[in-house]
């Protein structure tokens, strides 16, 4: 809770590209409410993918991965995880589902932090819910292949009374009203990260956590476009920000601003892309069309249709297939060979 006490928050320099990243933020949302009154059927198209996307990237960030198969049956419960990757996956499902569900009841606690741990963890043997019992360290690997320690959290010993206070320090600046919530929220989440109060679980639950508080502020961007896929996209700077901010964190002599303008830089493109989205789709039959022609932009210049797939979770393979004749038909893409591992490839963008 670093960040938080001793007027830390209140004493940090603010620059102008920050000032504007936050007003940026506060324009668009304002806005989202005039996109669900206007496009109810195409935010329930956004959302279906964006649940899938977060549940693997979170999990993937982590190393936890399962079968492209696999992956939306999982997330949608059509299917029962059959081992611990599984698992955690389906847990993860579930703890997001409760967010996306009773973000406005759910109150910042320890009480709440150890249940988030444990549902994910609900479907394995592992036992969630508990805080570490021994020491961890956040780690990296050298070029030579040697482990080398990045960061030392706080002790197993201090770490429950170090979240009970960073929980106490956030309600209080949030009563006072002396702190914008836009940084006032990554700097609780980069609290969290720092005391890394379990030995496993960390990044997942802070990911989590980031939803919920966004969501409790009114910035829902996270229920319609992922946050964790963004992350992920951009996981070398989310590691490199975390590990600039951290320095003398223990000491309360750290800098916020890498990992606030990086925080909400991935806030802002999540509600570019949104805008961007909804405002390209008229109907509901439209949207899944028009979520497969971004994703093709996307794309490498060349790509298979099982990528393709990947990237369009919650989307049917006959609709992927229309969807990507009609690009041909356009002009957009070519096919350059036969059968469903055919290579395809950009050549132009639908708005041509």
């Amino acid at each position: 809770m670093r960040s938080l006490e001793h007027d830390y928050l209140l004493e940090q320099p603010i620059s102008q590209g920050l000032l504007m990243q936050v007003r940026a933020l506060g324009e668009y949302r304002g806005r989202q409410d005039l996109f669900r009154r206007q496009s109810p059927e195409v935010l329930e198209t956004l959302k279906r993918v964006a649940m899938v996307q977060s549940v693997e990237s979170s999990n993937r960030i982590e190393g936890v991965t399962v079968a492209a198969d696999r992956l939306e049956p999982l997330v949608l419960k059509k299917t029962t995880p059959r081992n611990r990757s599984e698992s955690e996956v389906a847990g993860y499902r579930d703890a997001l589902a409760e967010i996306h569900a009773n973000a406005g009841r759910m109150r910042f606690s320890s009480e709440l932090i150890l249940d988030l741990h444990r549902r994910i963890y609900a479907r394995t043997e592992e036992k969630g819910g508990a805080w570490k019992e021994k020491d961890n360290a956040i780690l990296e690997v050298r070029p030579d292949g040697q482990p080398a320690v990045r960061f030392r959290p706080v002790s197993y010993v201090a770490a429950p009374e170090f979240v009970e206070k960073l929980c106490k320090f956030y309600h209080r600046a949030v009563d006072e009203r002396q702190v914008e919530p836009l940084l006032l929220i990554p700097a609780v989440v980069f609290d969290f990260e720092c005391i890394h109060p379990f030995w496993d679980g960390n990044g997942r639950v802070g990911r989590l956590l980031t939803l919920l508080l966004l969501y409790q502020h009114g910035y829902e961007v996270g229920r319609y476009i992922s946050l964790e896929r963004l992350v992920e996209e951009t996981k070398e700077s989310y590691y490199e920000t975390l590990l600039k901010s951290s320095q003398n964190w223990h000491e309360a002599r750290h800098d916020l601003r890498p990992w606030w303008d990086y925080f909400l830089g991935t806030l802002i493109a999540a509600y570019k892309e949104f805008e961007d989205r909804v405002g390209a789709i008229t109907t509901a039959r439209g949207a899944k069309r028009e979520i497969v022609e971004q994703t093709v932009q996307r794309l490498p210049s060349r790509f298979r249709f099982g990528e393709l797939q990947r990237a369009c979770p919650g989307i049917s393979d006959p609709t992927l297939k229309r969807a990507l004749f009609d690009l041909k038909r356009k002009g957009v893409v070519r096919c350059l060979g036969k059968g469903r591992d055919a290579e395809w490839e950009r050549t132009g963008s639908a708005s041509q």
